[in-house]
């Protein structure tokens, strides 16, 4: 496993392929690797599915360890080392490569039917933020958010009927952001 700066797994994933074949490191360096899932987030009261990095900072590298190979990884931009001691890399284990690898096997694997149902990031409102409701019996009413449950995909918001602040429960694509 290779420490990296966040963000830059995918580019660190180029640069050490492309290190390989000019390096002619095929035959220590098999595989790397950026675990990633992919999740469904709503913004703006629209959902949309985006590719997540699973481990931030971090890339898998399937390779033999030999001084020639570990100076291929390590010198490749963007890579701060490897996990473990500097110059004793800790190789991970055939079960934690499978743990971290099985849910993008088994996520490939699903009917579409099951992948309808995948967990919601949802990263755009906060309690206490100040929304319009866009949907349902309560449409054009301003809101404020009090409660937030991901999982259910629904907040609970105090909307103000009669003069009255009345709680209520919304789904995420009732809501938009004012």
């Amino acid at each position: 496993m290779v420490h990296t700066y966040s963000g830059m797994e995918n580019r660190v994933k180029t640069n050490l392929e492309n290190r390989i074949t000019s390096l002619n490191m095929e035959e220590f360096i098999y595989e790397v690797h950026v675990p990633q899932e992919e999740v469904s987030e709503i913004k703006n009261g629209q959902r949309r599915i985006v590719r997540r990095t699973v481990l931030p900072g971090y890339v898998l590298v399937r390779m033999d360890l030999t001084d020639e190979s570990w100076s291929a990884v390590r010198h490749t931009p963007s890579v701060t080392g490897f996990v473990g001691h500097s110059h004793q890399p800790v190789p991970l284990s055939l079960a934690e490569v499978e743990a971290m690898l099985a849910p993008a096997v088994m996520e490939d694997k699903q009917s579409p039917q099951q992948q309808k149902h995948k967990q919601v990031e949802f990263t755009d409102f906060y309690a206490g933020d100040s929304v319009m409701v866009v949907d349902g019996p309560f449409a054009t009413l301003h809101a404020t958010i009090t409660e937030i449950n991901v999982d259910a995909q629904r907040v609970k918001a105090l909307v103000e009927i009669f003069g009255r602040e009345t709680p209520v429960e919304l789904s995420f694509t009732q809501i938009q952001k004012v």
